[in-house]
């Protein structure tokens, strides 16, 4: 009885059902699990951790004074410890405690991450006056501040301080109006020069370069070599006002540093700060993170050139890889008759699919930039020659390379929504005197529109990931300026640029500090799986909102 209850149970196909939930429940688990890990690891180094002050004595050696900030502990064996030439006693214990201490000050000691070992610490303290100074060059400084130096008068003591906060703020708004300027009125500047550059010598080329036009361009460009002059003099001042303070620090050795304020990010004392001031300091360095620019060969400063050159070639690469993928699935299910060569198209679509990604980058390469790009340096940008502009990486080939490596998913989806329309459909709008072409463009296309939107989730899912054909294509580790900004031609399709993915590889790969670059891979990493959620989830509701529509004309 118990045999033939289990026997219809298993025919019913319940296990199979309760093995996929349990699979599918695992699966989700891992990933919220793995999300939950690179969060923890990515976001928990914006946080101002206090700075251990404490009494470092090696067996035989003199006991040093260390300052820092923990970043990690773990348990080592003993052995290993004493093959690394540390004098320990591998009979006292099998295993010993060691710390990552981020000591900071690189250009004093040559690196700011130091392994110790836990038991030789001692005297741990926490003074509140230990300031923690963030640079644009050598890392962190971490210290006593000993004075600061105001236009040219000395302040000590706790008035120092205040001094302190105030000069940080003007060397911050100081070096906000330089970026400005340099970016921006200069750099408009610098873009019109290379302009007139460039058509004198299309006038020398053509042997059309007259008298008149020689002298044309050359007022020109003295009206804007004296908007330069101006805007020089302006500069050199600010620079001069820039550079004008500075500060005395400390070290944890007794070294003494004198730090200039053009070099300081922020000064902040981490011991002394209560929990709200942690959660602003917090939440400051994550804007900072999504909003400014890298520094420190990318292990320092934000990411917003990563996110904009993701989102801006995610975009591009949707806006050419929907009409061709559409088109060649309306060809395909509407016109192409079904037989052999259609089907072996088909098959060389699905085979498309599984190329990996390097190939499509080395195709992008050949074709596009060497060929493509070569000749139209050659037949619209002579005048730029040997100098290319598009025979080169750029945002356009990196799209056009994407949308290459995503169209078959597209066709693939938009095929299948064709296939789901109803045949009674096509039938009553050609009953009615539609035409074929009518039918397909106001009846056919618009209830297949949510299978397009899917078959473009799925590129945009896959392309805002890939970093291999990007490294061939375009995408650079430091991009000086945005491809979209105020000059001409405004969206600058021949330009580099950066992308999520690749900052991830060059920081966790590349990186010449690698203790300072790993919590920026997880947070960089959790922020790309966020780029991508947030395109996916606005590709989805539009997706939804076109489902809900045509449902009725489905029923």
């Amino acid at each position: 009885m118990k045999q033939s209850n289990f026997t219809t149970w298993f025919k019913t196909g319940s296990p199979w059902v309760w093995m996929n939930a349990g699979a599918v429940a695992i699966a989700v688990i891992m990933t919220l699990g793995l999300l939950f890990l690179i969060a923890v690891r990515g976001l928990s180094h914006f946080w101002p951790a206090d700075l251990m002050e404490a009494e470092y004595t090696i067996p035989g050696q003199p006991t040093i004074t260390l300052i820092g900030e923990v970043t990690t502990r773990e348990q080592v064996p003993t052995e290993r410890l004493k093959g690394a030439g540390l004098p320990v006693d591998p009979e006292k214990s099998e295993f010993m405690e060691r710390e990552l201490l981020k000591v900071g000050n690189r250009d004093l000691y040559g690196a700011d991450f130091r392994w110790i070992v836990a038991d030789w610490l001692t005297d741990e303290r926490y003074p509140e006056d230990i300031i923690a100074i963030e640079r644009r060059e050598w890392g962190n400084f971490y210290g006593y501040l000993l004075s600061v130096n105001q236009d040219g008068k000395v302040v000590e003591g706790e008035q120092a301080r205040q001094t302190l906060e105030a000069a940080v703020e003007r060397a911050e708004s100081i070096y906000a109006e330089i970026r400005a300027l340099e970016t921006g009125d200069i750099g408009k500047i610098n873009s019109e020069l290379e302009r007139l550059r460039l058509r004198e010598r299309g006038y020398e080329l053509d042997n059309a370069l007259t008298a008149d036009r020689e002298a044309q361009i050359e007022a020109e460009r003295a009206v804007q070599n004296a908007q330069y002059a101006e805007l020089e003099a302006k500069l050199v001042n600010l620079y001069t006002a820039f550079n004008r303070d500075s500060l005395m620090a400390r070290a944890m050795d007794g070294q003494e540093k004198r730090i200039s304020l053009s070099t300081v990010v922020r000064v902040f004392r981490p011991n002394a700060m209560g929990i709200t001031d942690k959660v602003g300091h917090y939440f400051a360095k994550l804007w900072e993170f999504v909003s400014d620019e890298p520094r420190e060969a990318n292990t320092e400063g934000g990411v917003f050139p990563a996110i904009f050159g993701t989102v801006m070639m995610v975009l591009l690469m949707s806006i050419i890889v929907t009409p061709f993928g559409v088109l060649a699935a309306v060809y395909l299910r509407e016109y192409a008759k079904q037989g052999v060569v259609t089907r072996i198209i088909r098959i060389a679509v699905n085979n498309l699919a599984g190329v990996p990604s390097i190939v499509y980058g080395v195709f992008g390469l050949g074709f596009f930039i060497y060929f493509l790009g070569g000749n139209i340096d050659q037949l619209f940008f002579p005048e730029s020659l040997p100098a290319p502009t598009l025979g080169t990486g750029g945002l356009l080939w990196a799209s056009l390379t994407l949308a290459l490596l995503t169209v078959p998913v597209v066709i693939v989806a938009t095929e299948e929504g064709l296939t789901r329309i109803p045949r009674s459909l096509r039938e009553g709008s050609l009953a009615l005197g539609a035409t074929k072409a009518e039918t397909l463009w106001k009846v056919i296309l618009p209830m297949s529109s949510p299978a397009m939107m899917t078959g473009l989730i799925l590129a945009v899912a896959r392309a805002a990931g890939e970093v291999a054909p990007l490294m061939l294509v375009g995408v650079v580790k430091l991009a000086p300026t945005l491809p979209l900004n105020g000059n001409y031609p405004y969206l600058h399709l021949d330009q580099k640029f950066m992308h999520l993915g690749f900052h991830i590889y060059d920081v966790g790969f590349q990186s010449p500090n690698v203790e300072a670059a790993r919590p920026l891979v997880y947070a960089t990493a959790l922020l790309l799986v966020g780029v991508i959620a947030s395109l996916n989830f606005a590709a989805v509701a539009i997706r939804n909102h076109l489902r809900e529509k045509y449902k009725a004309l489905e029923n």
